[in-house]
């Protein structure tokens, strides 16, 4: 269990933490939210070491272990199952088994083990990353943005990872879904300061709403009385009859101004996406189409299918199998190799695609580019767009070359925004949003009235949004004409399949090696099960002999008090309280101590079981 105790933060003027304070219990499973910019990274860093707090303490226990995931990157060695089995701190056969689970479920192939972790992708290579800490034995996980670079399945193996661990994590996501299906409590950054409800984000956002209005509601009748206030001072100022009363009331109206509730502005991402008008059925009819970057490997082939005016259609599947290229095809970027696209009249498609940033202009301010979306669009217009999404004021006209990533996403969506269209095209929009801003995204796409085509791995879209798919599974393309629900229930991931992965390579091995593998297991299994046995044992002889003499002095405690000697009594008394006390905290430790052991008694014996 860590601590939190008087935290507070600040980056120059500007405040982050005002005297925070929290503490993570055993086995809680905590999401972190807030807005961007809001400190949730800084507050991991400063758990961890890597920033210093202007006041305040972290208190971790000693030889707490903490695996903190970074998008730094750094590798070691020349092979990616070293690399990631180097973490693990026995050399066990069988902990390599448990890199490779963690691997095969993160997305990597059995091919991918032997090559070095400088030749995959940078998403590949955060999931590296993500898989370091996963096999690592630590006590606590900080986990900022993890499904970043996922892949839908990947993704649900990870929550399934999540839902096992058995001891404590940090979860900054943007995913609301992911992080309800994961987690036991939410911690919240509000107004400088954090509050942590057991429950989800729904529970955690009616809290916040209720606070609101009682500070609304407080502030209201501050200024009311400030008001009252203020009209007696000015009223009676100038008689001396009523000068008593007058510094009364001065010295009350200095009081309510130290009292007096600031309620800064929150800045809200609240938008509606501008719609076209669109008489026809269909919009895009796709016919026959083909595509690769190579003729002998194509990532479809041909693929028909067309876009009706109301669709809302999501594209899902793993990486790599040609989602976005997909996206550009349709949105002209591409060419297909063969089979043609049918776009009708008055259709006007807005885009907005991941890669598109390096098509902002740096010397242009935010406004200027939200202006050049379309002509409609004048100054007044693209001022009040940026201002939608969070450039208030003189903050539209930042050059786009200062921009962070995550801000120039927002200006691509604000140029989506600004065009009035009957298609919008969208490839994963919610990377770099906050989990605030995902939620006004996905209320905004509710609400257009056009058709959606949406490149996403996030199943809250996907079940709110989609009336049909277009499934990447395994080496086909299939359109899938119903929700995200009835395809997982009607045709499914597969999800098997990274376990499929373990089980097949099992197969290979002869019986020999499954021989050594399972005496590697057995001797592990001893090396770990026997202190902790030791250790269960210790404490059961220890609450025995403590009840005992509990028993004992209760006994003494009635003999003394019918003989009246209450001297004995009081001293025996104090006694009693301090072995109940110490039995409570033996009772406390055994169970933590008990429940680890019974934890590594199912892990070892699952991995016999796969060995048999």
């Amino acid at each position: 269990m860590i601590s939190v105790e008087n935290l507070t933060k600040s980056f120059g003027t500007r405040l982050v933490f005002d005297k925070i304070n929290f503490t993570i219990g055993s086995g809680e499973k905590v999401g972190l939210i807030g807005r961007n910019g809001e400190g949730k990274t800084t507050l991991f860093k400063m758990i961890v070491g890597e920033e210093e707090p202007d006041s305040g303490k972290v208190n971790i226990p000693k030889d707490y272990k903490i695996g903190y995931l970074k998008q730094h990157l750094e590798f070691s060695h020349n092979r990616l199952i070293d690399e990631v089995y180097s973490i693990v701190k026995s050399d066990l056969e069988d902990n390599r088994w448990k890199a490779e689970k963690v691997l095969f479920g993160l997305g990597f192939t059995k091919e991918d083990l032997d090559k070095n972790p400088y030749e995959f992708s940078g998403g590949y290579q955060v999931r590296i990353n993500l898989a370091k800490v996963l096999v690592s034995d630590c006590d606590l996980l900080l986990l900022d943005e993890p499904t970043n670079y996922l892949d839908i399945l990947s993704i649900r193996w990870l929550a399934n990872f999540l839902r096992e661990w058995k001891k404590e994590f940090i979860l900054i996501t943007h995913d609301r879904g992911f992080m309800d299906s994961v987690c036991t409590h939410i911690l919240g950054i509000y107004r400088k300061k954090v509050r942590k409800i057991k429950g989800d984000t729904s529970k955690f956002y009616e809290q916040i709403r209720l606070e609101e209005e009682h500070l609304e509601k407080t502030k209201e009748n501050i200024d009311k009385r400030k008001k009252e206030m203020e009209q007696f001072i000015n009223k009676f100022r100038a008689k001396a009859r009523q000068a008593n009363l007058v510094q009364s009331r001065i010295k009350t109206l200095e009081k309510l101004k130290e009292d007096e509730v600031d309620l800064e502005p929150i800045k809200n991402l609240n938008f509606r996406f501008s719609y076209k008008p669109y008489e026809g059925k269909n919009l895009i009819h796709v016919k026959d189409i083909t595509f690769g970057y190579h003729k002998d490997k194509p990532l479809f082939t041909n693929l028909s299918f067309s876009i009706g005016s109301n669709d809302k259609i999501c594209i899902i599947g793993p990486n790599g199998k040609g989602k976005t290229t997909l996206i550009k095809v349709l949105s002209g970027k591409l060419k297909p190799i063969s089979g043609e696209i049918i776009i009708n009249n008055n259709v006007e498609i807005g885009v907005y695609e991941q890669t598109n940033i390096a098509d902002l202009v740096d010397d242009r301010t935010i406004e200027e580019e939200i202006m050049y979306s379309d002509a409609s669009v004048d100054r007044q217009r693209a001022r009040d767009i940026a201002g939608i999404m969070m450039f208030s004021g003189d903050e539209a006209l930042k050059k786009i070359g200062v921009l962070s990533g995550g801000e120039k996403s927002r200006v691509l969506l604000g140029k989506v925004i600004a065009k009035p269209v009957n298609l919008v095209m969208l490839d994963e929009p919610t990377n770099h949003l906050d989990i605030y801003s995902t939620d006004a995204l996905l209320e905004a796409l509710k609400q257009f009235e056009g058709a959606i085509l949406m490149v996403t791995h996030n199943e809250t879209f996907l079940r709110e949004i989609a009336n049909r798919l277009i499934v990447f599974k395994k080496d086909e393309v299939m359109l899938f004409e119903g929700t995200y629900d009835e395809f997982l229930e009607k045709v499914g991931w597969d999800e098997e399949d990274f376990t499929r992965k373990n089980e097949k390579e099992k197969e290979k091995l002869s019986k020999k090696d499954i021989r050594r593998l399972k005496a590697e297991v057995i001797a592990e299994k001893s090396k770990v099960l026997n202190p902790l046995i030791k250790e269960v044992e210790e404490l059961e002889r220890a609450i025995e002999e403590s009840e005992s003499r509990k028993t004992e002095v209760n006994s003494l405690i009635l003999k003394y008090s019918m003989e009246g000697n209450f001297e004995e009594v009081a001293s025996l008394s104090k006694e009693l309280k301090n072995i109940e006390k110490n039995i409570d905290e033996l009772y406390s430790r055994y169970e933590i101590k008990l429940s680890e052991l019974e934890e590594k008694e199912n892990y070892f014996q699952k991995r016999l079981e796969q060995l048999i």
